[in-house]
């Protein structure tokens, strides 16, 4: 198991150097780096090519599941913090595993801003989704992610832990990001939508979790696809 970790750490890595440069480069060449992470994201697709060739197929469906996710965002445009992508990443990474994930969250994050708007966010939206997903297929053995109440604690979990994540890209863009009381503000601030993110993401898993995980199972087993 230890080999299919190694890309996705790798990529990983990749994407944490990458955030930090957006530190440095303040504003700068953000639509650069997107693409620049999109190619650390996909990393993990380049070295299983090495291992055994990626069907036609497999690639359609990271790129459909990666489209929904994206398109998703776009009906809950008017309710902030309020979207199904981390609740469709995370039931693509349960069936298919944490590579699938972390590139369905990280393509997903850059194709919807493409309607929403591309920013020096875009690339934290990138990593903050990736691991959505990451952490949900390294996790999706474990027996409480294989209960109802578990995933949807995950899910809850990770409405908070995607907040905070961004944070961090809005508190290097204030001219005084030392400032603890600046840095407790934003957190603070930032707390209703951590938590409308966080109950949304319960909302649509409840909804999705039957019957999406069970399509996407039934196409995992019928076509062998995804299959480490």
């Amino acid at each position: 198991m230890a080999r299919f970790r190694i890309p996705l750490i790798i990529a990983i890595v990749l994407f944490i150097s990458g955030l930090a440069l957006t530190a440095a480069l303040k504003d700068r060449h953000y639509m650069l780096l997107s693409l620049v992470l999109l190619l650390a994201a996909l990393l993990p697709v380049f070295i299983r090519l090495e291992r055994r060739p990626l069907e036609s197929r497999e690639l359609v469906l990271l790129a459909v599941l990666s489209a929904i996710a994206a398109v998703s965002r776009i009906p809950f445009a008017a309710l902030p913090s309020v979207k199904p992508v981390s609740a469709i990443v995370i039931l693509s990474a349960y069936v298919f595993g944490a590579e699938a994930g972390f590139i369905i969250g990280a393509v997903a994050a850059l194709v919807s801003n493409i309607y929403f708007g591309q920013g020096p966010w875009t690339p934290w939206q990138m990593f903050a989704w990736g691991m959505v997903g990451l952490s949900a297929g390294w996790l999706r053995n474990a027996w409480w992610m294989k209960k109802r109440s578990g995933m949807l604690i995950f899910g809850f979990v990770w409405g908070f832990l995607f907040g905070w994540i961004m944070n961090i890209w809005y508190i290097i863009s204030l001219p005084d990001a030392s400032s603890w009381g600046l840095v407790a503000a934003a957190y603070a601030s930032s707390f209703y939508f951590d938590l409308a993110h966080a109950l949304s993401n319960v909302f649509f898993l409840a909804i999705l979790a039957g019957g999406w995980t069970k399509v996407l199972e039934r196409f995992r087993k019928k076509y062998g696809l995804l299959q480490e």
